[in-house]
């Protein structure tokens, strides 16, 4: 029994790991754990570990408009659409998922703003006071106008296959900051997006990087964060329970080998126990003042966003923050009505957001990324049973060409990256695939996209499989 066991295994499973959490920390001190992040995460899966390069990007939040937010509406204006309004564009129209008609021109107004006078939809006027710090890439194009190939595609790098997410990459390679909560944390009100828990999953890396869901529709820390506090057991009572559990395990694991679930599982119980202290003062935004409130509004939106600076500021890698259970923002009718309701629970919140961020001096290395899985049409969505409710004022899905842009953490501000066509229907201009914008958040965070690997299966694995480039122009 005793000669299955090597020294580093012992410190890595007695305890629970907290020998192994220890040692990490004083080889992290001392510059001894390298540069490796297979080599570090053999020692402490989320102990912080260096970079391929000096990255420009230490944390990322990602604000995710699931359902597909329109371009045309929000980010890219297009004036044309005004002198075809109600007529068929003078082009065949691409094809989408559902069949669409004439030209449909925004409901909304256009404003420029900042220094750089980048154009922004009125539905996003506090986002906007920031633009001057914001890249907006108008280029980027997907696979297919489907929800599901889509998010995977967005969140995971592949539309079919089961691959981890991009936070469980960063975090596989950056480990995180703080061992008292998860490096990886994906917020969503009511429930879950489609295609549910594979937008953050861990696939075949180790599970302890996967993402970790929380139901931001609660306030009640019990609710949010279930089982936070055991009622039944202090504190060195339960460190007692998880040590004879542990002790149960290295049993089990040592007669049947190495075993990946059980080690994860194992890491689950001890994350568990420590988040008890931290994460209930991380998630309870009433700690903050009354004017930072204020700044970010009422409503799930706001409290979600808040709580994701919160997390960045206390060492979380990666916060994905979704909108809503399903697919919010995929507005086949009523655009004009849903879309304004949609912008205006998070509008306020991003812009405060980005200004604390830049107040507290963490903007320049927190990486803030904002859009959904892909655009919609310029063209009107038609009636058509099941579908719709034939109100023809909605736009369907558009993976032709859609925006997304970048704020903080070595992006080069104030710029618009590539075109759509005139009527915003497909990426013409410096056109970028989602492989490409994988590429380039990873060389902000200090990796070569093509270098940052997990052996799985007989081969090498990494985000953007055989594809992308890193964008060096919205770079600073």
């Amino acid at each position: 029994m005793h000669e299955l066991f090597t020294r580093r295994d012992l410190l890595r499973r007695s305890g629970v790991g907290m020998g192994m959490l220890g040692l990490a920390g004083l080889l992290g001190d001392d510059g001894l754990l390298g540069g490796s992040a297979e080599a570090a995460t053999r020692i402490n899966p989320l102990a912080p570990k260096q970079p391929h390069f000096p990255g420009k990007a230490r944390r990322v939040i990602h604000l995710f408009m699931n359902g597909g937010p329109s371009h045309v509406d929000t980010f890219d204006p297009k004036p044309s659409l005004e002198k075809y309004a109600g007529k068929l564009l003078p082009r065949e129209n691409l094809r989408t998922e559902r069949k669409t008609g004439a030209a449909f021109p925004s409901p909304f107004k256009f404003q420029k703003y900042g220094e750089s006078g980048i154009e922004v939809s009125e539905i996003f006027q506090h986002t906007a006071q920031h633009i001057d710090e914001i890249a907006v890439i108008r280029s980027m194009h997907a696979d297919v106008p489907n929800h599901e190939p889509s998010l995977l595609l967005m969140n995971c790098g592949e539309s079919r296959l089961v691959r981890p997410s991009m936070g469980s990459w960063v975090t596989y390679g950056l480990g995180t900051e703080n061992q008292n909560l998860p490096g990886f944390v994906a917020m969503c009100p009511n429930g879950y997006p489609i295609t549910e828990t594979q937008n953050w999953q861990a696939a075949f890396l180790p599970g302890v990087f996967q993402g970790t869901y929380i139901n931001t529709k609660h306030t009640d820390i019990e609710k949010l964060i279930a089982h936070v506090r055991n009622p039944h057991l202090a504190s060195d009572a339960q460190r007692r329970q998880i040590d004879a559990l542990a002790k149960l395990n290295e049993l089990h694991l040592a007669q049947r080998g190495s075993d990946d679930a059980l080690e994860a599982r194992i890491q689950s119980f001890e994350l568990a126990y420590r988040m008890q202290g931290e994460a209930a003062e991380a998630f309870d935004v009433s700690r903050e003042p009354q004017h930072v409130l204020d700044a970010y509004g009422p409503g799930v939106q706001a409290r979600q966003i808040l709580i994701a600076r919160r997390l960045v500021e206390r060492g979380v890698r990666f916060v994905q923050v979704w909108h809503g259970q399903g697919q919010p923002w995929d507005n086949h009718d009523d655009i004009a009505d849903r879309h304004r309701d949609l912008a205006g629970q998070c509008d306020r919140a991003i812009g405060a957001l980005l200004g604390d961020l830049k107040r507290l001096g963490m903007l320049e290395d927190t990486l803030v990324i904002w859009g959904g899985e892909f655009g919609r049409t310029p063209t009107v969505e038609l009636p058509q049973p099941g579908a719709n409710a034939g109100k023809i004022n909605g736009r369907d899905h558009n993976h032709w060409g859609f925006t997304v842009w970048l704020a903080g953490g070595g992006v080069k501000g104030g710029q618009v990256y590539g075109a759509t066509d005139e009527f915003g229907f497909q990426a013409v201009e410096k056109p970028m695939h989602v492989h490409d914008l994988h590429a380039t958040l990873l060389h902000l965070l200090g990796f070569d996209h093509e270098r940052l690997t997990y052996h799985y299966a007989g081969r090498d694995f990494r985000l953007t499989d055989v594809h992308g480039r890193v964008v060096r122009e919205l770079i600073a």
